[in-house]
C-alpha cells in the first residue's frame, strides 16, 4: 500500500457521512488533483479531523492507498482563513461543486490549484466576486481542455453554440459577442459590464456541456437571489 508521508496542501471540496463515525471526503490536493479519502473517526465529537475537514480551510494532509479511494492519515489546518459569508460563500460552494463534478480523480492540476487559491482570496476580500469567478471558470475550462483560444478570432462579431462553435457575423445579433469583449474575456479583464454579461453567458454554455443534465445545487441558490439577463452586442 502506497503511503504519502509528505504533507500536502489541500482544500475540502465536499464531505459526507460514512458508516457510524467516519467521513468520505473529496479533497483538492495541489500535487494530486481531486482525491477521495476515508477520514476514520472524522465524525466523532471532539475529533480534530471534524474541525479541520471543513470547506475553505487551507489544510496540510497525508493519505495512503493504492486504490482510487485513499485512507486519510492526517489533516491539519495550515492557515486559518476568514469565514466566507453571504454571496462569497455561495461563490465558494459553486466553485467547489464544479471541481467535485468535473475533475477526474488523481489528475494533478497545480496551475488550477493556484487559481483556486486566488479565487478564495478574492472571495475573502469581497471586492470583485464576479470577475474572480469568471477568471476561475475560464481557467478551469482551459485546464479541462475545452476552451477555445479567443485570440484567434478576428471578425467584428461572433455567435457561439455548442453544436457549431464560433460563427462570424458582420453585424451584431441577439446574443452575439463583440470581438473586443472576447479579447477581454481571453485576458480575464472583466471591468466592463457588457464583458461580464457576455463572459457569464459563454461560461454557462461551456460548463453546461460538461455538466450534462444534472443541475448544480449551488447554482440553484444563486438563481434564487437574482436572474441577470444577457444582452446582444447592439
Amino acid at each position: 500500500m502506497h503511503q504519502q508521508d509528505q504533507q500536502l496542501a489541500a482544500f475540502v471540496l465536499h464531505s459526507r457521512p460514512y458508516r457510524e463515525t467516519s467521513l468520505l471526503v473529496d479533497l483538492f490536493v495541489a500535487d494530486f488533483g481531486r482525491v477521495s479519502v476515508v477520514a476514520r473517526g472524522g465524525r466523532r465529537p471532539g475529533s480534530s479531523l471534524r474541525q479541520a475537514l471543513q470547506p475553505f480551510n487551507q489544510l496540510a494532509v497525508r493519505f495512503k492507498g493504492r486504490d482510487e479511494l485513499k485512507t486519510l492519515l492526517g489533516a491539519e489546518i495550515a492557515e486559518h482563513l476568514p469565514v466566507l459569508q453571504g454571496r462569497s460563500l455561495l461563490c465558494g460552494l459553486y466553485a467547489n461543486e464544479l471541481l467535485q463534478r468535473l475533475l477526474q480523480p488523481l489528475e494533478p492540476l497545480p496551475r488550477l490549484f493556484l487559481f483556486y487559491n486566488y479565487l478564495l482570496n478574492e472571495l475573502i476580500s469581497g471586492e470583485d466576486l464576479e470577475g474572480a469567478l469568471r477568471t476561475f471558470e475560464h481557467q478551469l475550462l482551459k485546464e479541462l481542455g475545452v476552451w477555445d483560444d479567443l485570440n484567434h478570432l478576428n471578425q467584428p462579431y461572433y455567435h457561439f453554440s455548442v453544436e457549431q462553435g464560433w460563427t462570424p457575423l458582420s453585424a451584431p445579433q441577439p446574443q452575439s459577442y463583440a470581438i473586443d469583449w472576447l479579447r477581454d474575456i481571453e485576458a480575464d479583464r472583466y471591468t466592463d459590464a457588457n464583458v461580464r454579461k457576455a463572459a457569464k453567458h459563454l461560461m454557462r454554455l461551456k460548463l453546461n456541456q460538461l455538466l450534462g443534465d444534472k443541475p448544480l445545487r449551488s447554482r440553484a441558490l444563486f438563481e434564487r437571489r437574482e436572474k441577470p439577463t444577457f444582452r446582444s452586442s447592439q
